[in-house]
């Protein structure tokens, strides 16, 4: 399974939101400058994320774009599947029923749904707050390497 395009772009715009938290709304152009990402690029993510409530956008002067609920109630799951659609590595995975139908003899299933499982545990247990975190770290450590 790979995570496309759309699905890292939106995360790394999720957490320029995430960051500017506590702040004003941020605007497609500061955050396209700053993650290097087409600013149309991100007008497509920022529309799927503000359909699905993930975000609120403001007009005017200071309009922009704010997080509708703090950090730590995104994870990275919901945030990807909303870009992606299922993260399941096989078809048959997708919806709670198994349409296959193989899936009762099938040697291969416990496979892919021990591989669904691992994933939607990680991604699922990693929060916009928990990556704002590790991003701080890294910067302090950063930050005490070059005084």
């Amino acid at each position: 399974m790979k995570i496309s395009t759309k699905g890292r772009y939106a995360l790394r715009l999720m957490l320029e939101l995430a960051e500017q938290y506590d702040a004003s709304y941020i605007s497609i152009k500061d955050i396209s400058n700053r993650q290097a990402i087409s600013g149309k690029y991100l007008e497509q993510i920022i529309g799927q994320l503000t359909k699905a409530g993930y975000v609120k956008s403001a007009r005017g002067a200071n309009g922009g774009y704010h997080l509708t609920k703090p950090p730590e109630a995104y994870t990275v799951g919901m945030i990807l599947r909303l870009a992606e659609g299922s993260l399941s590595p096989v078809a048959c995975l997708d919806t709670p029923e198994n349409p296959c139908a193989r899936a009762d003899t099938c040697v291969t299933l416990e496979v892919w749904m021990k591989l669904k499982d691992a994933i939607d545990n990680v991604v699922d247990h990693i929060t916009l707050q928990d990556l704002l975190d590790r991003k701080h770290a890294i910067a302090e450590k950063e930050n005490c390497k070059n005084p």
